[in-house]
């Protein structure tokens, strides 16, 4: 047996498969939800004619609950509930699209959807989270989950804008009513499939039992705030692309499928990124891999909000598709890692909220700089916001 034969079975060996197997095929599941419905939104609002401002309280709809919700919903996982949180979660997603596919389409709508959404994500990646953890037996494994799990985030990521550009081919907006309801049909596999997850056994759940950490503890843990930061601005920018490259393809006259091919080549890219994770920390060390995968999609961002070749744009979204998603990856590692046993959940909820939070401010900022300077001057604000804070994490290890 050769070295790197020996090297996958022993990886084997760290991972509990079955969990794992249930947790990245429900996972891809979510997202193709989830992306279907964000970015069918985003072509509801230019067929609607609303304004980049209605467009950012659309999507800042999609953060304002589970702002609130992150903490106590990690509590409540940390006593053993992970796969209850996500077949919840689930019951969100399946609510969301049961508005969109019956609800007259128009803002308020629009915002109902948008809302349950991300209840709706939160819920089933809190659990996700968690049940990553479960499904590794090791440090090592524990790595490799996470990083095959976003892999499968990817994966979802990608085929739903594919499936947009089928449908619509040539045209400039998709059909939106009949990609609603595929999206509701997906959310019931979502839910179906979600019983597949078993729940935490009692011997796994007892940390729930220990004492709590205050979030104060917890932020002041060294390295911890700076992961989360680096979560904010990378989830943020991941989230922002699925909500303006839709409205950048239309500024530039720009087909559904042009578009629905640059949000894959991003995500296809984010999952090449995942599956080198490992490899790639070995080599880089993990803040010299957050200060490249952070600064890479900057460059690149900028590259896109400024007047190029249409062929450029595709390495441009490569490049961002690597970084980010590398970055995302890390920040669940990071938090993991430093984190206490019985805190873990607690902990990734602070990532979460403070996710939420960058996803409400920056979209209502980016919604009024795509006013004055149209959708382009959202992806220079992004280079903007990844920049400075690979630049905070440079100076808080500095001065560490």
């Amino acid at each position: 047996m050769s070295e790197i034969d020996d090297k996958r079975g022993s990886l084997l060996g760290d991972i509990h498969l079955r969990l794992f197997a249930s947790l990245v095929l429900h996972t891809a599941i979510i997202y193709v939800v989830i992306v279907l419905g964000r970015v069918t939104t985003s072509y509801a609002a230019v067929e609607l004619d609303l304004s980049f401002i209605w467009v950012g309280i659309i999507s800042c709809c999609f953060s304002i609950l589970p702002i609130f919700l992150a903490v106590p919903l990690g509590r409540f996982i940390d006593k053993g509930y992970d796969a209850l949180a996500v077949r919840l979660g689930c019951v969100a997603l399946f609510a969301a699209g049961c508005v969109y596919a019956f609800a007259p389409t128009g803002p308020v709508s629009l915002m109902i959807g948008t809302a349950l959404l991300g209840i709706g994500q939160i819920g089933c990646m809190a659990g996700h989270q968690m049940i990553a953890i479960r499904a590794g037996k090791t440090r090592r494994g524990r790595d490799a989950v996470f990083g095959y799990q976003m892999v499968a985030l990817a994966l979802g990521q990608a085929c739903a804008p594919l499936v947009i550009a089928w449908i619509a081919g040539d045209a400039r907006v998709p059909p939106v009513d009949l990609i609603f309801h595929i999206t509701l049909g997906v959310s019931c596999v979502a839910l179906a499939s979600s019983f597949l997850l078993p729940a935490a056994e009692r011997t796994e759940a007892k940390d729930g039992d220990a004492p709590k950490m205050s979030l104060g503890e917890l932020l002041r843990m060294r390295g911890l705030p700076a992961y989360i930061l680096a979560s904010i601005t990378t989830i943020t920018a991941l989230d922002l692309v699925t909500i303006y490259l839709p409205l950048l393809g239309a500024e530039r006259h720009m087909d559904v499928a042009t578009v629905g091919w640059l949000m894959s080549v991003r995500a296809i890219s984010s999952m090449f990124a995942r599956l080198l994770y490992v490899p790639l920390m070995d080599l880089m060390g993990r803040m010299g891999l957050t200060y490249v995968s952070m600064l890479s999609p900057a460059l690149a961002f900028v590259l896109v909000g400024l007047p190029m070749p249409l062929w450029l744009l595709f390495p441009a979204m490569a490049v961002a598709g690597l970084g980010l998603g590398v970055a995302a990856t890390l920040t669940l590692s990071g938090i993991v890692d430093i984190a206490p046993t019985h805190a873990r959940a607690t902990a990734m909820s602070l990532r979460l909220t403070g996710n939420r939070v960058g996803m409400v401010v920056i979209p209502m900022v980016a919604g009024v700089v795509a006013t004055a300077a149209g959708a382009a001057g959202v992806f220079l604000i992004l280079a903007l916001t990844l920049s400075s804070s690979a630049g905070s994490i440079w100076k808080s290890r500095r001065g560490s």
